[in-house]
């Protein structure tokens, strides 16, 4: 029987998923729709595809988890379905992290001006350093699964109350702690290519400034656009990487508690309200969504005049 917090906290993680599922799928949809129709995809575009891809499968793990924490009897909580479900939530956030670095990335190389060699080299070959950075995202991907399996063995342990309990605390301490730095990697690069955008920002209006030009033109609203974006990401990212610590520690520590289960309804906020942020801020999906929103303001009408006329 659900009491009422419980089923408050069900409500509230169906209500989120399906806030996410429907920003999240209509980047795929729309970003999918035209590369079937001419042909060829943006790799701006590819990017936001393969994040909106990765947000999905991230949402439906979560709710899953939340689904089996009230729905399912204590019974079937078993070792191997926290274990699976744990794995995938890590490769999903993993990817969901890589790509909105890449993001990050793409925005830094297409807009920021630097008459370093060494930044001049990275901007042609912008492609393969977006791919490059993928790439070694996936290694520490790898680094994440191994650590996950000895978090997964000594939890195991701890659950089973072995022998030297005290010392397989410690070491599920420090296994918490060594899982959460994979994390540092999308965060560094992320805080770099904001300092460097802001930095070419601040170097642009300067030029502009000298040669007595008007400092509003399209390259400085690019540059201020990207801010606003990588900002954006990286302040949702830096709060979903403390909720999920914070999330990690309860349901270890306090099991199928209340409060761990409330904590998980702030891990919807990073891939949905972070998705919303980017079809904002993107000239061909926000125009996309207010047509969207036109027509369906239409519909509504014409349905409400057709049922007065009867």
């Amino acid at each position: 029987m659900l009491t009422r917090l419980d089923a408050i906290f069900l409500i509230l993680s169906i209500a989120e998923f399906i806030i996410g599922m429907l920003a999240n799928a209509f980047i795929g949809l729309v970003n999918c729709c035209e590369w079937v129709r001419n042909q060829n995809i943006s790799l701006a575009d590819f990017i936001f595809t393969c994040l909106a891809t990765s947000r999905i499968m991230q949402l439906l793990v979560v709710l899953f988890n939340s689904l089996i924490m009230e729905l399912s009897s204590p019974q079937l909580h078993t070792y191997k379905l926290a274990k699976s479900i744990t794995l995938l939530w890590r490769i999903t956030n993993h990817l969901n992290n890589s790509f909105a670095t890449c993001l990050s990335i793409f925005y830094l190389l297409k807009i920021a001006h630097f008459s370093h060699s060494l930044f001049l080299w990275l901007k042609w070959r912008m492609n393969k350093v977006v791919l490059a950075v993928f790439v070694f995202s996936l290694l520490f991907l790898i680094f994440d699964i191994v650590l996950l399996e000895s978090f997964n063995d000594l939890l195991s342990n701890v659950s089973n109350f072995t022998l030297y309990i005290e010392q397989s605390k410690t070491l599920l301490v420090e296994t918490l702690i060594l899982l959460s730095l994979t994390c540092l990697f999308p965060m560094a690069l992320s805080l770099a290519s904001v300092l460097l955008l802001f930095l070419s920002l601040v170097r642009h209006i300067r030029n502009l400034q000298l040669n007595c030009m008007d400092p509003q033109d399209s390259s400085t609203e690019a540059h201020k656009r990207a801010i606003k974006m990588v900002v954006s990401f990286l302040f949702l990212f830096i709060v979903h990487i403390f909720v999920t610590q914070v999330a990690n520690w309860l349901l270890v520590m306090l099991g199928n508690h209340m409060s761990a289960k409330f904590t998980l309804l702030a891990l919807y906020v990073f891939p949905s309200g972070h998705s919303f942020l980017l079809i904002l801020g993107n000239r061909k999906l926000r125009q996309t969504a207010l047509e969207v929103l036109w027509h369906l303001e239409s519909f509504l009408k014409r349905k409400n005049l057709l049922q007065l006329s009867r």
